[in-house]
């Protein structure tokens, strides 16, 4: 992700797009027809996540170098929202192919659907002349004055945080809804993944709807309610959410919001905070900590559920209560480095000084 993102710097993010989308649909197609057996499988999944880091972040490069300021914010939040309804509408869409053509037939469906993404950029998104891009002014992989950015540096740690949230809830939902609907029964047509499906699909709006509601109320002061009220959540998820069935799903689809409210608010952040020149670097290291984050958090869950003895109320309990931790911690952070408002954001006291 950082030679990818940086990359877009001096050269057009179009190119690296249908690059990191061309591996995708390699990498989908190639787990349906040829994995079998553990070390393939990484290996292909390895190859996957080359083709994610060349498709989010330079999708979001790519959108970023066509808009204007002041309409970015709006732009990232519409560019997250598609994301969000196809990452909600995934959890049916492999069932429902799982059902018909088992797991190799899922990941056909994936490696179809990249592939028509990687159609629709070709023919609809122009080159970019070399002349509209940022002059080569710096070295191009010196991250420093990235990193010196306090304001974009703020969005990218909470984004960290975020991320670990979001990829943890996203990765153990199900299994979590599976434990209650275990052992409490109930359920009917709302199985986990139609839960699941709900979940990314109101926190899609969310998304939406907490960026616009940053323009209007502050940046800083949604974030700030975002995470602390996804702590809260965290907190108390595991240890209420195995009474009943329908109170696992409600809570489960109330933390997807909570967790999604702040999602385009912070990736806008840190491309609205950056140098221009240096916005491919920004976006590098925003995503390098959001998915490192996003990468620990699901298997620290895993940890903690087993170091309790596995599935059980104090085991969902405990693991939620890590992300909770997380989750503070997280916007600590954020308030110390101080972010500023955006341009078109009706910026908070703080931000004013």
């Amino acid at each position: 992700m950082p030679v990818l993102v940086t990359l877009t710097d001096r050269f057009d993010a179009r190119g690296f797009y249908l690059l990191g989308v061309g591996l995708t649909v390699v990498s989908h197609a190639s787990f349906a027809v040829v994995a079998d057996g553990f070390w393939s499988a990484v290996i292909i999944r390895a190859l996957a996540g080359i083709g994610w880091a060349g498709t989010y972040m330079t999708g979001l490069k790519l959108l970023a170098d066509r808009v204007e300021p002041a309409l970015m914010s709006r732009a990232v939040a519409g560019h997250a929202a598609g994301i969000g309804v196809a990452g909600a509408l995934s959890f049916l869409f492999a069932d429902a192919l799982s059902r018909w053509g088992g797991w190799r037939g899922a990941f056909l469906g994936a490696a179809l659907t990249a592939a028509a993404a990687w159609l629709i950029v070709f023919w609809c998104v122009a080159r970019q002349p070399h002349r509209h891009l940022g002059a080569p002014s710096h070295a191009l992989f010196d991250f420093r004055p990235v990193l010196r950015n306090r304001s974009a540096m703020a969005y990218a740690l909470a984004y960290c945080a975020h991320t670990w949230e979001m990829n943890t809830l996203r990765g153990w939902g199900v299994a979590f809804l599976a434990y209650v609907l275990a052992t409490t029964g109930g359920g009917g047509w709302l199985t986990p993944t139609a839960v699941a499906t709900a979940m990314g699909l109101i926190g899609t709006w969310a998304s939406v709807a907490g960026n616009e509601a940053a323009i209007r109320m502050g940046r800083q002061r949604l974030v700030s309610i975002a995470m602390a009220s996804c702590a809260v959540c965290a907190a108390g998820i595991g240890f209420l959410g195995p009474r009943s069935y329908a109170l696992a799903a409600a809570l489960v689809v109330l933390y997807g919001v909570l967790i999604w409210l702040d999602s385009s608010s912070l990736t806008a952040g840190a491309a609205g905070s950056a140098d221009p020149a240096r916005r491919g670097a920004t976006l590098a290291v925003h995503s390098m900590a959001g998915y490192a984050g996003g990468a620990v958090g699901p298997m620290v869950m895993g940890w903690i559920l087993d170091a309790t003895g596995g599935m059980s109320v104090a085991g969902w309990g405990l693991a939620f209560l890590h992300v909770a931790v997380i989750g503070i911690a997280g916007q600590v952070v954020f308030h110390l480095l101080a972010p500023r408002a955006l341009a078109g954001d009706r910026p908070t006291t703080a931000a004013r000084r």
